[in-house]
């Protein structure tokens, strides 16, 4: 009993850490974006890039090399070297940490598996977790790649492929440790366990137009709420286009759909609430679910009327994180308490 405890600690620490440096990832990632820092760093580096610039010459070069694309040419013409050494570091730091992540990660993960402390499904659950961990890594590059030949930004589905996929990561060490005492990592699939899977996409999809509305600068056109502007729907947006490519590329038509994505959120949230789990014995996680929802629609909210500060920003994108947790939390509970259904409810 003693080693299965050592083990659970050990495992839980190991996958406890991991979670939380990719939090600190995605923030230092979003304050990347919000700095603009993103292109600063013009080659991918894998392995030449651990040091950062140690001798003048070495930071003249980096210079001379982010001279060359468009974002310098067009936005950023005259920057001095001391200016550039800002954004240069907020890139670097991302850099590090994405490879710090990978290591403490993988290296445990090798060690429990020869040890034979994780075996079965959650082995094959945790080698595909690494397994997205190097595809997240090509992606930060195709990522950057799309700004630095004739863009001046990212391309924003490349930014919301590149963001949601660290979330994805995130969500499914968070399950893991959720379950580290667990047999396995399998999802019960019935009503419950489906309704709040159905929410965890749903704020996934709505973390992916976030970085559409990121990536393409949207939340600058209409800063007012619940109006935008003077109206409910901006006035140059066509709803006959509402299905269209509009929603995806047309920054109004981007922020209209993060708006009603975040309604539809909340109206969802409390439908299965008081139609499902409020009479199930299942209510517990949805305490939790509704003050980080609550929260984030707060933070949405003054984030866009303060024209996009970039702390309040920040915080709205950690607040996603804290959101999708939340809902994680609460497939994690019903999964393993179906018990406290009280069936006779449905037998009515």
């Amino acid at each position: 009993m003693l080693k299965i405890q050592q083990n659970y600690d050990k495992t839980f620490i190991w996958l406890f850490t991991t979670s939380i440096l990719l939090v600190a990832l995605i923030w230092v990632g979003g304050l990347t974006r919000l700095t603009g820092s993103g292109l600063s760093i013009t080659e991918w580096e894998v392995f030449s890039g651990i040091l950062p610039p140690l001798t003048n010459h070495k930071w003249i070069e980096y210079f001379e090399l982010y001279k060359k694309i468009p974002e310098y040419q067009k936005i950023n013409f005259g920057m001095s070297i001391d200016e550039f050494k800002v954004i240069f570091w907020w890139e670097y730091i991302h850099r590090i940490l994405a490879r710090i992540l990978v290591l403490t990660f993988c290296i445990p993960l090798l060690y429990f598996v020869f040890k034979k402390q994780i075996h079965g499904n959650k082995s094959t659950f945790l080698f595909f977790v690494l397994a997205l961990f190097l595809t997240q890594g090509f992606m930060g590059w195709y990522m950057v790649k799309s700004g630095l030949v004739s863009e001046t930004d990212v391309s924003h589905f490349r930014l919301a492929a590149h963001l949601s996929l660290a979330i994805i990561i995130y969500g499914m060490i968070f399950w893991a440790l959720l379950n580290n005492q667990k047999l396995n990592f399998k999802i019960k699939l019935n009503k419950s366990t489906f309704l709040i899977i159905v929410m965890i996409l749903l704020i996934l999809l709505q973390i992916i137009w976030g970085a559409f509305t990121s990536g393409l600068n949207a939340g600058l056109l209409y800063q007012t709420w619940p109006l935008m502007n003077e109206n409910f729907i901006a006035d140059d947006i066509i709803l006959t286009k509402i299905l269209t490519s509009s929603v995806l590329n047309n920054p109004s038509y981007v922020q209209l759909a993060h708006r009603f994505l975040a309604y539809f959120i909340i109206f969802y949230s409390i439908v299965i609430y008081f139609a499902h789990f409020k009479k199930s014995n299942l209510k517990l996680p949805f305490k939790y679910i509704f003050a980080a929802l609550a929260l984030q629609v707060i933070l949405g909210i003054l984030t866009l009327i303060s024209g996009l500060n970039i702390y309040l920003a920040s915080f709205h994108q950690m607040g996603s994180i804290l959101l999708i947790s939340s809902a994680i939390y609460g497939l994690f509970y019903t999964n393993h308490n179906q018990n406290l259904i009280d069936t006779s409810v449905y037998k009515q």
